[in-house]
């Protein structure tokens, strides 16, 4: 899974700005008319206000943040582990589960 491009995470950004009112930064106005012409704000409002379409795609970002962040968490992990077995030993059975071969 690739991670989440940081277009969107800078458009997360300025939807959630817009959704706790407030302000957005100076050289945020042609983010403000990208928005305003996609139909995620309201054009009439003051302070600007998510539509349900702002609101849903926010929420999409959300949830794609926390999924990659999660992701992210279980490479980690077994990349952890996978270090442990290969220094327990032989590194081929990290559970013990196999016998020790024998000698003939």
């Amino acid at each position: 899974m690739d991670p989440i491009a940081l277009e969107d995470l800078a458009l997360l950004e300025v939807l959630q700005r817009v959704d706790q009112c407030l302000p957005l930064e100076s050289g945020d106005t042609k983010i403000h008319q990208r928005l305003v012409d996609s139909g995620l704000v309201t054009v009439d409002t003051d302070p600007l206000r998510l539509t349900s379409a702002g609101i849903e795609l926010c929420k999409s970002l959300q949830h794609r943040v926390a999924a990659d962040a999660q992701a992210a968490k279980i490479i980690e992990q077994r990349e952890a582990d996978d270090g442990v077995a290969a220094s327990d030993g032989n590194g081929s059975d990290p559970h013990g589960d196999l016998e020790t071969p024998r000698a003939r």
